[in-house]
């Protein structure tokens, strides 16, 4: 099974997300990924201390006190804050840790997969899915290239 094929069962198997670091503020990352994931379908737990609520949904302070189950876990969080996430992570079942652009950190990818859980890294939800189920399309955007970089142009 090749990486897409494989992200692509995970979209069609897993329906619940908790996005760790959550935003209330529409213009960020973490905000549209969790918008985006409510209007394809799935279930999104916000989890964030500063908030009660994001998105219309009940904000959670951390992982632990979601009173559901949680398949996917999107980490929107400073990579160094992350130490402490397997235990959480196990406590709850997790299949997938999810961390997002910019989000790299070699020891929790390493401990979490040797538990059995799925580590995706340095990659984000909403391009992936919308690269794999045609939301990416528009205007030719489709060139299952996927980069953060900003691209430079340059008019003679």
């Amino acid at each position: 099974m090749n990486e897409d094929e494989m992200l692509i069962k995970l979209f069609q198997q897993f329906k619940k997300f908790a996005v760790l670091g959550i935003s209330q503020t529409w213009q960020r990352p973490s905000n549209f990924v969790g918008k985006y994931l409510l209007n394809h379908g799935y279930t999104v737990y916000p989890v964030n201390p500063n908030y009660k609520s994001v998105l219309g949904q009940s904000c959670f302070q951390s992982l632990s006190e979601i009173p559901h189950c949680v398949e996917v876990v999107i980490c929107f969080r400073r990579p160094d804050s992350l130490s402490q996430l397997v235990p959480e992570l196990l406590e709850k079942n997790v299949k997938v840790l999810w961390l997002q652009f910019g989000v790299i950190n070699e020891q929790l990818k390493t401990e979490a997969e040797s538990k059995g859980i799925r580590v995706i890294m340095d990659r984000c939800i909403k391009i992936e899915h919308a690269r794999l189920f045609g939301g990416l399309n528009f205007m030719g955007v489709n060139t299952k290239v996927i980069t953060s970089k900003r691209s430079r142009i340059v008019f003679n």
